[in-house]
């Protein structure tokens, strides 16, 4: 990711506090990527993550082009632009995750949305088609002052191809991946832990992932607007979305399949 980008089933999805190492609850709901957010206005909750979203294509986008100024050794360039994104990206969750959730991403939006109509504790059409809205315009946005800082055009359609099939299967597996730790972590009552371990593991699909992990289709949306190390040509943008939106779905049966509720056995006697 690059937002990342939701699962209700579990307390700490619906937004109540979250228990402390000493095992009294903490001051207040402190809800992570997944996590319904306590009751907040909705242009609040849009904001963050408009914010958000901008800030994470800004650290994308920002560090590759630092990257490639700094060496020619794509591995290297790599390693920078990956490192940068695992910092920038825990960083955000862990401020406006209380906020919003700190989804930064459609796709596990659209999955919180869907778990919500299985029954779930989850944002409503209303608000996701909000922050669908909020999410992709932040990326747009953050892809400027990325390209200001370092003298690139403010926009310029990226020339990256990146139409192979083994990069979208790359997509399929980032995103179905991503989905099935966030919901996971919910399920298990460990959303506390989603700054370090949403943010490790884009780190992680950076280099396991033959497409890098983008894993999200605001963040690639937003990344079309710069011809740099970091873009992606718009006419890749329908497949990659399409492979990321595939990835949600696989991420989901995993999720139920992996978390399914258990049932009380035959209790022993006494």
């Amino acid at each position: 990711m690059n937002r990342a980008e939701a699962t209700p089933g579990t307390a700490a999805e619906s937004g109540t506090p979250f228990v402390a190492e000493s095992g009294t609850p903490s001051a207040g709901p402190q809800p992570a990527p997944g996590a319904t957010p306590p009751p907040a206005p909705l242009a609040g909750r849009a904001a963050a993550e408009l914010v958000g979203t901008a800030a994470l294509v800004t650290v994308v986008v920002g560090s590759g082009i630092q990257a490639t100024r700094l060496t020619d050794d794509v591995a290297l360039q790599l390693l920078a632009n990956s490192t940068a994104t695992v910092f920038g990206l825990g960083v955000l969750i862990a401020l406006l995750g209380p906020v919003s959730g700190a989804h930064f991403n459609p796709a596990v939006t659209l999955a919180e949305w869907w778990t919500a109509r299985r029954g779930g504790q989850g944002v409503t059409a209303r608000e996701t088609a909000v922050y669908i809205a909020a999410q992709v315009i932040g990326a747009i946005v953050g892809a400027v002052p990325a390209n200001a800082m370092f003298g690139e055009p403010l926009v310029k359609w990226s020339t990256h191809d990146r139409t192979a099939g083994n990069l979208l299967l790359g997509e399929v597996v980032a995103t179905a991946g991503l989905i099935l730790l966030i919901f996971g972590l919910a399920r298990t009552d460990r959303l506390r832990f989603a700054p370090v371990a949403v943010a490790s593991y884009i780190g992680a699909a950076y280099w396991f992932t033959s497409s890098t992990s983008f894993a999200n289709p605001a963040v690639s949306i937003g990344r079309a607007f710069t011809d740099t190390f970091a873009g992606i040509a718009p006419g890749s943008l329908p497949g990659f979305i399409g492979a990321q939106l595939a990835g949600a779905v696989v991420g989901l049966a995993l999720v139920a399949i992996i978390f399914m509720p258990g049932k009380d056995g035959p209790q022993r006697e006494a």
